[in-house]
């Protein structure tokens, strides 16, 4: 797995397998989403663009927005936009925008077993980090796909919800029991599993000799 250096954050766009010879961090983004609707035989007014809600991305997200195209906004949670970009059962047509460099080297995990594309570059937040990153023989200029960021099969991604989201459900109480929806990848096989589990927790709280949820 890539080891960002001092590097917390990068450029990141994800999208479906049929987007991937598409997706650039160097061309301008309306110019992009302008290819992907071309290419999916869709009106650009139905390609969504899942964003950060953040300060810096204020000039891409205009950018979106004068193309024609749709922005989700989303507070939090980019790893999850991630497989939403890529999966054929959601809205979303791309991930873009700055955000973690480990949220997005996990989110190469994901999609290199749920199947999609992924690019990153890393993007320094001043000149300390940039300087930083050069001495440590970092190319600030490279662009990493998912094979790049992790370069093995052997990988796999786990997740489960907490609070509800568009991926995964959250932790539901019930009575003495809790609910829990979970998925599991494997990079080698393609695999996608979706556990959903019930715990008894007074069983749990025994068992493990302190307070369970």
């Amino acid at each position: 797995m890539f080891d960002p250096g001092p590097c917390v954050y990068m450029e990141k766009m994800a999208g479906g397998s049929d987007v991937a010879d598409l997706l650039s961090l160097d061309r301008p983004l309306g110019e992009t989403l302008g290819l992907v609707a071309e290419r999916r035989a869709s009106d650009i007014r139905d390609i969504m663009v899942v964003v950060l809600d953040r300060p810096r991305h204020e000039e891409g997200i205009q950018a979106i927005r004068d193309a024609g195209a749709r922005v989700r906004l989303i507070t939090d949670g980019d790893v999850s936009a991630s497989l939403l970009s890529v999966s054929d059962r959601s809205p979303v047509s791309l991930l873009w925008g700055i955000g973690g460099t480990p949220e997005g080297v996990i989110s190469a995990a994901a999609i290199k077993a749920f199947g999609g594309a992924f690019i990153g570059r890393l993007w320094p937040r001043d000149d300390g980090e940039r300087q930083a990153a050069i001495d440590a023989g970092y190319d600030l200029d490279r662009v990493l796909n998912q094979d790049e960021l992790v370069s093995s099969d052997d990988c796999f991604f786990s997740a489960t919800g907490v609070t509800d989201g568009d991926v995964l459900q959250g932790v539901r109480y019930e009575g003495s029991t809790a609910t829990t929806e979970s998925i599991v990848m494997r990079a080698r096989t393609g695999t996608v599993r979706r556990i959903s589990a019930r715990h008894n927790r007074p069983k749990l709280r025994a068992y493990i000799g302190e307070r369970y949820g």
